[in-house]
C-alpha cells in the first residue's frame, strides 16, 4: 500500500504494521485535528456538586493485577504473503524524512525486500512479511485478529506470550468488519473473553499487542468515543480510544478494568504513523456474531433487502413533510430484490425495523447485516407523510456490491432552457429522465454535488421528462409553499436523493 504524504490527512488502517529487525517498512499518513468542544455556562454551586460527587469515585491505583491475568491470551502474528516488488520501489515507502541520510541509504542501497535500488532485485511478485497482534478466545486455539494482517498471507505464525512459535491457519477472514479467525493446534491455551455489556465514555481501557515488532506492550487510556463512522465500510461502528495504539497493535484487545475484551483495534488517525491518542477498535458485540460465523462455516452471510439507500438530511425531511431528520431514505430499490417484492418504493423513509427505530442509513445498515438471510422482518416505513408497515424476506447479501446505476451516453442537443437552479438540460430521449448537459459553477446546484451527465428523474415526487417540466415542478413547489424541493437523480454512484432549498433556486 503507497504511503501518502506526510502532511496529508486520513484514517491508518494498521496494516504492515511492525518495524521488523530486518525489514524497514512504514505507513506515512496524515492525521485530523477535532477542535474541542466546550459545555454551556454552568452555575458554580452546581460545578461545585459535580466536583463533590466526583471525588467519591474510585480512582485505579494501577493495572499490574489485570494484566498478569489477561497478557498470556496475547499473540504476535506474523505472516508471509506475496507482494509486488515494483510496489516497493516508491521512495515515499521508506519511513524517513525527504533528503534524511537514511532515505539516501535505502533509495540507494534498497530496502530489505528488494525494493528499488536493490542490487540484482527479482521483477515480479516477491515474498514480504509484516507482523501484527491477536488474542486466544479459547483454549483449544482459536483466535481473533484483523482481516488485514493475514488476508494475503501465504503462511501464518504466532509467537505467544512465553516465546513458543507456533503454526496457525486462517479458518476464515470477513473483509467487511475486517476481522479474521486463526487456529493454533493444541488445547491448553490461556484464552480470554468477549464483554458481554459495551463500554461507557469515559471507561478505562488497556490495549496490548505488537507494536513494531514489540511483542507483549501494554498501553492505558480511556473510551473516547462510540459508534465512530470513520469509512472504512458500511458497517462502521468503532470504539475510539485514547490508549496508545501503533502499527503492530492491529489484530490486538483492547480490554476492560474486568480483563474482558471489548474491542479488537483495527485503526489510527495519525500525521506520522504513530499514536496521536486516536484509535478505533471494533466492539465485541460485532467480533462476537462475525467470530461465531467464520468459525461455523468460514465466512459470514448477511442479510440483504436490495435497496440504495441515503441519509435524511433536515431538508429532505422538510420536503418529505417530516417533523425532524431520521431514518434511511430509499433512493432506488433493486429490481426483483426484496424490498421491491414487498412492495418499498423509491422516496420511502424506513423509519424502524421490526419496532426499533432506525437512527440514519448506516444504522439501517447494521440493522440487517446483523440478521440472518431468510429471516422475516417488519420496515416501518413513511410514504409521502403516512405511515406503514412492510413485512419481508431478507435475501443474502451478495459478495459484491451490485452495480450502480449508469448515466446517459451521449447527450442530445443541448437546450437553451437555463432554470435558476444553475443547470442545463436536456431531453433524455428514450431513455426517462431529463439529463444535465452544463452545471454552473457558481449555481446552488453545483454546491449540492450535481454534474454534467447526472439525469433528473423526479422533482417533487412528479417524475421529468423535459426541462420544462422540471421548471413546472419547481414551481409548484414554491406555490405550495415548500422551502426545498426534493429531486431524484441518477448519477455514476447510483440513485439519490437532492433537497436544493427553493429559496436559492
Amino acid at each position: 500500500m503507497n504511503q501518502a504524504n506526510s502532511t496529508k490527512k486520513r484514517i491508518l488502517p494498521m496494516r504492515r504494521l511492525a518495524l521488523l529487525a530486518t525489514t524497514v517498512a512504514g505507513l506515512a499518513v496524515g492525521g485530523v485535528l477535532v477542535a474541542p468542544t466546550f459545555a454551556p455556562y454552568a452555575p458554580v454551586a452546581q460545578a461545585q456538586n459535580l466536583s463533590q460527587e466526583a471525588q467519591h469515585l474510585a480512582r485505579p491505583s494501577g493495572f499490574a493485577d489485570i494484566v498478569e491475568k489477561v497478557k498470556p491470551a496475547v499473540i504476535s502474528v506474523r505472516v508471509k504473503m506475496r507482494v509486488d516488488a515494483q510496489s516497493t520501489s516508491s521512495d515515499d515507502e521508506l519511513p524517513f524524512p525527504k533528503g534524511s541520510p537514511m532515505e539516501k541509504f535505502f533509495k540507494r542501497f534498497g530496502t530489505p525486500e528488494g525494493g528499488q535500488g536493490m542490487p540484482n532485485a527479482p521483477r515480479g511478485r516477491q515474498f514480504g512479511q509484516a507482523q501484527g497482534s491477536g488474542f486466544f478466545i479459547s483454549a483449544d486455539g482459536y483466535a481473533v485478529t484483523n482481516n488485514h494482517v493475514v488476508e494475503k498471507a501465504t503462511t501464518v505464525e504466532i509467537s505467544t506470550d512465553d516465546g513458543k512459535i507456533h503454526t496457525a491457519k486462517v479458518i476464515g477472514t470477513d473483509p467487511r468488519t475486517d476481522l479474521a479467525l486463526i487456529k493454533v493446534d493444541g488445547n491448553n491455551f490461556p484464552y480470554v473473553k468477549l464483554a458481554e455489556t459495551s463500554p461507557r465514555i469515559g471507561d478505562w481501557v488497556l490495549a496490548v499487542g505488537n507494536p513494531f515488532g514489540l511483542g507483549g506492550t501494554v498501553t492505558a487510556g480511556i473510551v473516547s468515543a462510540r459508534g465512530r463512522d470513520i469509512g472504512a465500510g458500511p458497517y462502521d461502528d468503532f470504539l475510539q480510544i485514547d490508549a496508545p495504539v501503533n502499527k503492530g497493535n492491529s489484530g490486538g484487545p483492547t480490554f476492560d478494568t474486568e480483563g474482558s475484551v471489548i474491542g479488537v483495534n483495527t485503526a489510527i488517525f495519525s500525521p506520522s504513523g504513530g499514536s496521536v491518542g486516536i484509535a478505533f477498535a471494533i466492539p465485541a458485540e460485532t467480533v462476537k456474531s462475525v467470530v461465531a460465523q467464520l468459525k461455523d462455516k468460514g465466512s459470514v452471510t448477511r442479510g440483504w433487502i436490495g435497496v440504495q439507500i441515503q441519509p435524511v438530511t433536515p431538508e429532505i425531511a422538510d420536503s418529505l413533510g417530516m417533523k425532524k431528520p431520521g431514518g434511511a431514505l430509499v433512493a432506488d430499490p433493486q429490481k426483483d430484490g426484496p424490498a421491491a417484492k414487498a412492495g418499498i418504493q423509491s422516496g420511502d423513509v424506513i423509519t424502524a425495523v421490526n419496532d426499533k427505530p432506525v437512527a440514519d442509513a448506516r444504522d439501517l445498515a447494521r440493522k440487517i447485516g446483523g440478521m440472518a438471510p431468510g429471516a422475516t422482518v417488519k420496515l416501518g416505513i413513511v410514504r409521502a407523510g403516512t405511515e406503514k408497515t412492510l413485512s419481508l424476506t431478507l435475501g443474502e447479501l451478495p459478495n459484491q456490491r451490485e452495480a450502480r446505476a449508469e448515466t446517459k451516453g451521449q447527450l442530445e442537443k443541448k437546450s437553451s432552457n437555463e432554470p435558476r437552479l444553475g443547470l442545463s438540460l436536456t431531453p433524455g430521449g428514450s431513455e426517462p429522465g431529463v439529463v444535465v448537459a452544463e452545471v454552473d459553477p457558481s449555481g446552488p446546484a453545483a454546491d449540492f454535488g450535481f454534474k454534467a451527465g447526472d439525469v433528473i428523474l423526479e422533482v417533487g415526487g412528479q417524475t421529468v421528462a423535459t426541462p420544462a417540466e422540471v421548471g413546472k415542478a419547481l414551481g409548484k413547489a414554491r406555490d405550495d409553499g415548500k422551502r426545498s424541493v426534493l429531486m431524484r437523480v441518477k448519477s455514476e454512484q447510483g440513485t439519490r436523493f437532492v433537497a436544493i432549498p427553493l429559496s436559492r433556486a
